[in-house]
């Protein structure tokens, strides 16, 4: 079998070098800013959740209890978000996967926490 014969680009037509966008200063600050809004109440929904934990916790409920609450609220917590902010649609997947994780990790430090500044749990 042949190879098939390379073909050169032509010498005529002038090369394309590459040229960097225009960055757009005004887009990048405003999606900045809704990210740093949605760490704040992804912070605030990690701070809820750690207190409702402890809670149930204090209250001598089953651990399975706070793992099943706290787990569903995180899951709602995008849609929370999207209702309060309209520019959340903007966010994309990595956002949202960073702010579920940011509070999953929020949620277990703080409810760890409360139950070890508790004299009463457990």
């Amino acid at each position: 079998m042949a190879k098939k014969v390379r073909k050169r680009p032509d010498d005529d037509e002038p090369s394309k070098s590459f040229e960097f966008p225009v960055f757009d200063d005004l887009g990048f600050v405003t999606h900045e800013f809704e990210l740093t809004y949605a760490t704040a109440v992804g912070g605030l929904f990690a701070l809820l959740e750690g207190l409702i934990s402890w809670a149930f916790s204090v209250a001598n409920l089953p651990w399975y209890a706070a793992a099943v609450v706290a787990p569903a609220l995180i899951i709602a917590s995008p849609f929370i978000i999207l209702r309060i902010r309209a520019q959340a649609r903007d966010y994309t997947k990595g956002d949202w996967a960073g702010l579920i994780v940011i509070q999953l990790f929020g949620w277990l430090a703080l409810w760890f926490l409360f139950l070890n500044l508790s004299p009463h749990a457990f």
